[in-house]
């Protein structure tokens, strides 16, 4: 049933993604860096801009720094195990981190 789960996570993540990527190669960017979906990610964005060099840039652009708002992610779960919290206030507090840090990443990529 976990193995399920995490293909159907898996699935969903890299469709959102590359649709992102149509119209917001920088945004499917971000989205692409999540854990085990960059390169799958890639390979789609890729097939779907038929190689287009200008959407490859904005996508490689967009990740290359999105991986700041993924660090800060684990930065912000690593405090909050070191304080004991629970899995579900770790996940709010370090989804709210990796979100505020997405929208700062998106409108310094504007």
């Amino acid at each position: 049933m976990q193995v399920l789960i995490k293909v159907v996570l898996s699935v969903v993540i890299i469709l959102l993604a590359t649709a992102v990527g149509k119209k917001l190669p920088s945004t499917a960017g971000l989205i692409g860096v999540m854990p085990l979906t960059g390169a799958l990610v890639l390979v789609w964005v890729y097939l779907e801009s038929s190689g287009d060099p200008r959407t490859m840039q904005q996508f490689t652009k967009g990740a290359l720094w999105g991986i700041l708002p993924s660090i800060l992610f684990f930065v912000v779960a690593f405090f909050c195990f070191r304080k004991n919290l629970p899995l579900p206030a770790v996940l709010v507090s370090s989804f709210g981190a990796w979100l505020g840090a997405a929208i700062v990443h998106q409108w310094l990529l504007r």
